[in-house]
């Protein structure tokens, strides 16, 4: 009988989590969704917050239906955590909060924002290859340091969120790689560590943060837990995005452009080195890092946070997977919008009404807004569409490649008219996989480490081999 090696992807995003159960035999994965839950940040006065104990009650939760999910006498062989970029705890060295930890959409960061546009952003650039952009780590430790100053004498580690949730786990605290890279606090130049320049200039406490550590570093077994005795708590790569890039089963020369469709679009490529310079930091060009440490750059553009919020405006909305189908399909016999949204507007960061902020920007311009919801979603979708094909023109400008595909994974790889636009747009395919990318790439680096796998390429390459994959064309 074939071995089965059970692992668990703790997949957390900024309005859902997941824990996944996956089983690794005759080099195939399965997975088993043991547990999902809504997540979302709280506005408490001026500021916005997340639900940390909720979260962790989540996973806990999570891990328990993915134990009782196991076959009987099988083992949980191991678990990774990863969550969205940035968002951190501040802790003293009994591993207590002594800083409430701020969403990244908090407008606290505005002043420094400006600050930074006005003086030093070029040099921060040069030496963390990050873009100036409100939720950066740096951004949001300087302000916790400017306006609660003591913060620096109750605390003596910085950990993001998938690092902290690894400690609560197995009671380690560690940087891992992919997510500290988001921070605008890592040296580009560097093999992964921290910049000295940026750590000063934001006047954050070097002694906060310790050499990153690479994915696939066992952390030790799970803590406290005995549905998981033995279990191997295992760094991945944290980042979201950068597991969902581990699981795109790219083709070997390289020019294959990775697309992680969500809340944003997060668009880009692997490389040996980073892209950098007044054109990459005018196109918000973030040389973030992969699981192996070489370099991801990529750019945000707004995803799908666009049609997630217009849906608040609408009482007639979808709330299953058939009416989501009915609106696209309706969506989809709408004309083709003469004019697309500029997706760059500050105005639709966070809007009290995304709709509101649509038909402001629309007015502005002289174009008549949708008359109902089917056509703000094909407004919507073809200006997302557009959105990830001048990302896509940029890098290949800046790098002198030309991609030959697009490689699409997340929720908008489901969206049939988000594919379309999107190959429309930029004029090259678009292949979307039916997978969920961001766990199986937290599930590959756990696989590998285990050894039950050689290496990233071996594991791209047995998962094309049972993937579903649908092509769109250009049309």
């Amino acid at each position: 009988m074939a071995k089965v090696i059970h692992t668990a992807a703790v997949d957390l995003g900024a309005t859902s989590g997941r824990v996944i159960l996956g089983a690794w035999s005759r080099n195939k994965l399965t997975l088993t969704e043991a547990h999902r839950f809504p997540n979302a940040y709280r506005d408490l006065g001026a500021n916005t917050y997340w639900e940390l104990g909720t979260l962790w009650h989540e996973i806990q939760t999570g891990l328990r239906k993915a134990a009782a999910l196991l076959p009987r006498g099988a083992k949980l062989a191991s678990v990774g955590v990863d969550t969205w970029g940035c968002d951190h705890v501040l802790l003293n060295d009994a591993g207590r909060l002594v800083f409430p930890s701020h969403a990244y959409r908090d407008n606290r960061t505005q002043a420094g924002l400006k600050a930074l546009a006005a003086n030093g952003a070029d040099r921060i650039y040069a030496v963390t290859g990050i873009p100036n952009v409100f939720y950066n780590t740096s951004l949001q430790l300087a302000e916790a340091v400017a306006h609660c100053p003591a913060v620096t004498d109750l605390a003596t580690r910085c950990l993001f969120l998938p690092d902290y949730f690894n400690y609560l786990l197995s009671g380690r605290m560690e940087n891992e790689l992919t997510v500290a890279s988001t921070s605008q606090l890592l040296d580009v130049h560097s093999h992964g560590d921290w910049s000295r320049t940026a750590l000063s200039h934001f006047h954050i406490p070097a002694e906060w943060f310790t050499t990153p550590i690479r994915p696939g570093t066992r952390l030790g077994r799970v803590l406290n837990f005995p549905e998981l005795a033995g279990t191997q708590v295992i760094a991945v790569p944290s980042h979201d995005t950068a597991s969902a890039y581990d699981a795109m089963p790219a083709a070997e020369d390289g020019n294959d452009l990775f697309l992680s469709s969500g809340t944003w679009s997060l668009v880009g490529f692997e490389s040996k080195t980073p892209v950098l310079g007044a054109e990459a930091e005018k196109a918000r060009i973030a040389n973030e890092r992969t699981g192996d440490g070489n370099f991801r750059p990529l750019t945000n553009v707004v995803g799908l946070f666009l049609l997630e919020q217009i849906m608040k405006d609408f009482k007639q909305r979808p709330q299953n997977d058939r009416e989501w189908a009915a609106l696209i399909t309706a969506a989809e016999k709408q004309p083709a919008p003469a004019d697309l949204l500029d997706t760059t507007d500050a105005a639709f960061t966070s809007p009290a009404s995304m709709k509101a902020a649509i038909d402001a920007q629309l007015k502005k311009r002289k174009i008549a807004a949708p008359k109902h919801l089917a056509g703000y979603t094909r407004l919507i979708c073809d200006s997302i569409g557009q959105g990830h094909a001048k990302a896509a023109q940029a890098f290949e400008r800046m790098t002198g490649r030309k991609f030959n595909r697009i490689l699409m994974v997340g929720g908008g790889s489901k969206n049939r008219l988000l594919c379309q636009a999107t190959a429309d747009a930029a004029g090259i395919p678009v292949v979307s996989f039916n997978l969920e990318g961001t766990a199986v790439g937290n599930m590959a680096r756990q696989l590998i480490a285990l050894k039950a796998v050689k290496d990233l390429k071996t594991f791209r390459r047995l998962l094309s081999a049972n993937l579903q994959q649908k092509t769109y064309t250009p049309q």
